[in-house]
């Protein structure tokens, strides 16, 4: 065999794989682009009320933005209000997400993950109508604050947000400026965080000191969204929630690090009456000091990270305050739940992608649909019973419905 012979046969196998590999890749974004260009509906509501959305946005006038680049400048949010709706039938569907946010997070996540790894956002229906009138079937509702995790945006909780007021809930999230990964107020403004304020671009101890400054930024801003909503039922000025937010039953949960905050915020402000912590590490004083509320957490299958030191500390300190709970406690793993199981990124990021990931991983095979279920039974289950006084038994109750549930004993 002649070394002439052996190079061509050897550049011919590389042309053959080289062919194989741009054949595969093309068949992947072939099929990647078709399932972005699919419509998709998100989870039904499961409870009997119709359900609206409306926006708000507010300026704190009383604080300055640690975060913005220029010294001086206001706290904002936008707010994003769901709510139990009286008729949906004359009111316009609500837009997953507002043409203008699209085009932020299209220009803020590159072509590869908005036009290929992620659904087209204006093809995604939601059940919720825009701007309809507050149900008269109630006087008042009770209140429950949702934040986000990191920088996700509110609305990509929709699916939790949209059943917990079909179950007869105000649900208020927020998004702020330099917090949210980025925000688009009405009148056009885009405001996008920098990569400095985002923790995941951090080392270790460089991402935990820039959590201890923000914990305290992101329960300010809770704060001043409960403040707002207590002036909102005092005088509202579209008269739509005027007398209508039961601010006496106030409850608040989040994902991730909105989880840690629903947990600090509801051990700083006597105002909440219960929360929950979904998938969150607990920061702040509430880990040393403990809390005094009603409380739940709902956690993924972490089984895998058993030998990892940081994260035995994380489940340490959950422990530690769930072992110091009054009445109304509970903590739950969601067998095969990964960490975004519990938003709408489960179901909107590419089907292959996300099989592709767990696979790799190993562990969050748990179906979309089936994770985004069973939390949304837990969240309104706590709510209810802690919110509305309905029996703790509704809580326990659901168990033999979700055999993928494991119940933490204290």
């Amino acid at each position: 065999m002649s070394i002439k012979w052996l190079v061509k046969w050897v550049l011919r196998g590389f042309a053959a794989v080289a062919i194989l590999v741009a054949a595969g890749l093309a068949t992947l974004l072939t099929l990647l682009w078709r399932e972005h260009n699919t419509e998709i509906t998100l989870p039904a509501p499961t409870g009997h009320f119709a359900v609206g959305r409306t926006t708000r946005a507010w300026v704190n006038e009383a604080d300055t933005d640690e975060l913005a680049p220029s010294p001086g400048t206001k706290r904002e949010v936008l707010v994003w209000i769901w709510y139990p709706a009286a008729t949906t039938a004359a009111a316009a569907p609500a837009e997953y997400l507002p043409a203008p946010w699209r085009q932020a997070e299209a220009k803020y996540s590159g072509v590869l993950m908005s036009q290929f790894f992620t659904r087209d956002l204006s093809l995604v229906r939601t059940h919720a109508a825009s701007d309809p009138e507050l149900s008269a079937e109630q006087q008042s509702y009770p209140v429950v604050i949702l934040r986000a995790g990191g920088g996700a945006l509110t609305t990509d909780y929709t699916t939790l947000a949209e059943d917990l007021a079909s179950h007869g809930y105000v649900v208020v999230g927020f998004d702020a400026p330099y917090r949210t990964s980025l925000v688009v107020f009405p009148d056009g403004r885009v405001v996008m965080r920098p990569s400095a304020d985002n923790p995941e671009n951090l080392s270790s101890d460089q991402a935990n000191r820039l959590i201890k400054r923000l914990l305290p930024m992101w329960v300010s801003d809770t704060k001043f969204v409960v403040n707002q909503l207590q002036n909102l039922n005092a005088a509202d000025p579209s008269g739509r929630f005027t007398g209508r937010l039961d601010m006496q039953r106030l409850g608040m949960f989040g994902h991730s690090f909105g989880g840690a905050t629903a947990l600090q915020f509801c051990h700083d402000d006597s105002r909440c009456r219960a929360g929950i912590d979904i998938d969150g590490a607990p920061y702040g004083s509430v880990v040393q000091e403990g809390l005094a509320k009603p409380f739940l957490f709902i956690l993924s299958d972490h089984s895998r990270e058993s030998s990892d030191p940081a994260s035995r500390q994380i489940l340490a300190d959950i422990q530690s305050i769930y072992g110091r709970l009054p009445g109304g406690q509970l903590m739950i793993t969601i067998r095969g739940a990964h960490h975004f199981s519990f938003s709408d990124q489960a179901l909107l990021k590419s089907h292959y992608l996300m099989k592709m990931i767990t696979t790799m991983a190993g562990f969050g095979k748990l179906d979309a649909r089936r994770g985004l279920g069973i939390t949304e039974a837990y969240v309104h289950a706590f709510f209810d019973a802690n919110l509305k006084g309905a029996p703790s038994t509704l809580v326990t109750g659901i168990f033999a419905q979700f055999p993928e549930v494991q119940v933490e004993t204290r």
